[in-house]
Order: structure tokens, then sequence, then C-alpha cells
């Protein structure tokens, strides 16, 4: 069947843009990044938090932690089934000082915050659909989702860590003005921030860096061309290689002119708002779910992970050179209700998407437990993915390519 553009569309955003590209050649795509002050990520690090202490005594416990923070307060809610015994105000006021706000004019500040605590045991009705055993009503007695959705992964060949570029350069500002903010080479940095890249394409490659933003939060003192002048010279040009920044590069620094009063006290933070920052800044799609503080039996969080691991391998395997895989679940059932792979009209010559998502089929379990298990997910690792993006990092298992080479084998 003949497919029309307008068809293609509807499909993908990401197949919109490769069709734009075919058409005009050339389109501008941009992503965000956040920094770890940033009141959304404040209260993503403490829910995080939560959830890795709660693991690090019970491997089994059942977290849903959500929080939300404002001025000088934190509030945490959710469910909760757990052994562990926990300092919940510790472990919060622990996660405030690492990220910084311990300055003495900080409103929101790691030893003064208010501290509401609503967090409560998980639903017993949820927790039979979850549960690996035999329930009124339930059909099956294998470990289900915890929950329906939907679900996907993306990779793609334009970086080495298989991520799209924008999203990335986006992530590395982050990281640099975070080091040397905590290194204390520049006093007047303080913790929220937020960066952003546009890139050019040009027959769907990358070739240059239009503008980048970033907006950090500094103290009264320090002027603005000063703070221009260094970001410009030691975060920016050092984070893009030359070739990527030309003559025409623009660079709005603080564009607002003035960041003093920043984090929670200035704007509400909420756990899981950023999703689109924690995984591939709009390039692949997501399925809507937020990570942060959710154990992985839920499978917003380790489905994607899954997704994540899964589309990565397709990529080095060689099958395609841009992957998309979408599937769902229904609460309490074990198995995916369905799965799509779609490469976009990258997948090597010869192999189609079908090919490629019946050897997926073949090669990977999409059984909750079975992610929890090949993934090794049971384990206080879930603060380490908090800040600059769940995917495209070292050491973490979803970013391992080994079962490329099955994959491969798996094609007919």
């Amino acid at each position: 069947m003949k497919l029309r553009y307008d068809d293609i569309i509807l499909v993908s955003p990401l197949a919109n843009l490769l069709c734009s590209s075919i058409m005009a050649n050339s389109f501008v795509f941009s992503s965000e990044s956040v920094g770890e002050g940033h009141p959304d990520k404040v209260a993503d690090i403490i829910s995080d938090s939560v959830l890795d202490a709660c693991l690090a005594q019970d491997k089994y416990s059942r977290v849903a932690c959500e929080t939300m923070v404002k001025s000088n307060v934190v509030i945490v809610a959710g469910e909760i089934t757990t052994r562990a015994k926990l300092d919940h105000e510790a472990i919060i006021r622990s996660a405030i000082r690492d990220i910084g706000y311990v300055n003495k004019d900080d409103i929101f500040h790691a030893d003064t915050v208010f501290i509401n605590n609503y967090l409560t045991p998980q639903s017993l009705d949820i927790a039979q659909g979850v549960d690996k055993k035999k329930a009124k009503g339930k059909k099956i007695t294998e470990q289900g989702a915890g929950d329906q959705g939907i679900m996907f992964g993306y990779a793609c060949n334009e970086t080495p860590e298989l991520m799209p570029t924008s999203i990335m350069f986006a992530h590395r500002l982050g990281r640099e003005l975070t080091s040397i903010r905590k290194s204390g080479k520049v006093n007047w940095l303080r913790p929220d921030a937020k960066s952003q890249v546009s890139v050019r394409y040009e027959n769907d490659k990358p070739i240059e860096v239009v503008n980048v933003v970033i907006s950090t939060q500094h103290t009264e003192d320090v002027d603005h061309a000063t703070i221009e002048k260094y970001l410009i010279e030691n975060v920016i040009k050092k984070v893009f290689p030359a070739n990527m920044l030309n003559k025409k590069t623009e660079y709005l620094i603080n564009p607002t002119g003035r960041f003093v009063i920043g984090g929670p006290q200035a704007d509400s933070g909420l756990t899981g708002r950023k999703v689109i920052v924690d995984t591939y800044g709009g390039w692949g799609r997501h399925g809507g779910g937020a990570f942060s503080g959710k154990d992985p039996s839920k499978v917003d969080r380790s489905a994607a992970y899954m997704g994540r691991w899964v589309a990565k391998n397709i990529v080095t395997a060689g099958l395609a050179t841009h992957t998309e895989i979408q599937f769902a679940y229904a609460i309490g059932h074990p198995q995916p209700v369905s799965m799509h792979v779609e490469t976009f009209g990258t997948a090597k010559p010869g192999v189609s998407d079908e090919q490629i998502t019946e050897a997926v089929r073949k090669v990977f379990s999409f059984k909750p437990a079975d992610i929890v298990s090949q993934l090794n997910l049971l384990r206080p690792i879930y603060r380490q993915t908090t800040n600059y993006g769940h995917f495209g990092k070292k050491g973490l298992s979803w970013e391992v390519a080994n079962k490329a080479a099955a994959l491969g084998a798996a094609i007919k």
C-alpha cells in the first residue's frame, strides 16, 4: 500500500521531521534540559532519594513517592509498602543539601524547610494485580504490570550515546554548569538553571548549532555582562565542538537580564513534570508516565528503560539508524497487549520493520518480572538517573548493547 505524506504526519512527529527534511532539505530542532536546582528536579531527586532508601533496605519495596516543593515547604505524598525503616526528614534534607540550597539567603534551605509527609501504604487492589499470586477476579498468578499504559524506546546514530544531538548537548551544558558551581570556582552561581539547544539539520544530519540558551540563577552582586562572557567562554565553547559553532550562532544568556530569585522560592516544583527532558528531548515519543519516585514494578519507568535498551540494540546491530519501539500494558497482565517497531525509512536494505519487530519478540522478554530481572532493577540506582536524562549515561543496565548480535541473528 502506498503511504501518503499526510499519513506519515499522523504516524509520528519524527516521521514528519524526516519527510520535511526530504522536502525542504533543512530544518532546525530544539531540545532543553534543566539543572539540579530547577524546582521540578528538586522534587524528582527527593522522590528518587526516598525510593533508593527503600530499596537499599528492602529490594521488594513498592514505592510511588510524589513530591511538591514551593517557597520553604516540601510535601511528599503517595504510596509506599516496605520493610525499610526510614527517616524521611533526614533523606529529604540531605537531597536538598546535595543540590546546593545551603546559602544563607536561600528561602528554600536544606536545614529550614518545613516537611509535610502524606505517604501511605500501597492500595491492596493495586498490589494484588502486581503480586505473583492468586487473587479473586485475577485470571493469572504471574506478576503483572503495575498499571496500564504505553511506553516508547528510542535510539539513533547521531551521537556516541546513540541519542539525539540537541538533547545531549543541552544535558552537557547543564552538567558543566553544575560542575563549575559545585567546584566553587565561581561564587556567583546558584542551583537553578536551564539550557536549550537548537540544531540545524541538512539531509537528516546535524550540521550546526543555530542558538544556545542558558538561564542560570546568580547572586545579586554580579552583572549580566560578566555572566554572559563567562558562560560563553567557559561553558558553551567547552561543551560544543568548534565545527558546530560559527559566527551566526546566537548566544542567549539569561535573556531576561536578571535571575536572582530562583528555585522553589520562585516557582513550585512537582515530581515527573520534566518527562521530555528525562527522555529524548522531543525526538522519540513519550507515553506520558513519569519516572522518578517509582519502583520498577511500575512499567511507566521499567518498561521505558526496557524500550531504550531494545532500541539501542537495534541501532547497534546495524538494523536501522533511527528506531522507535512502542508497546503497551494492561494493569495486572504480564504480557504487552501490543508492540511495534518503527525505523522511519532508515532500516537496513532488505530488512522490514515487521522483521525487526519479530526479532525483538524472539530476543527479549517484555514481562514486567523479566524486565526487572534482565535489567537488574531492584537496586538503589535511581538517584543517578534523576538529572540530565535517564538515557545516554554510562553505567546503567539499559544502556548496554549486549543483545545486538542476537538481534542480527534473529532476522530471517
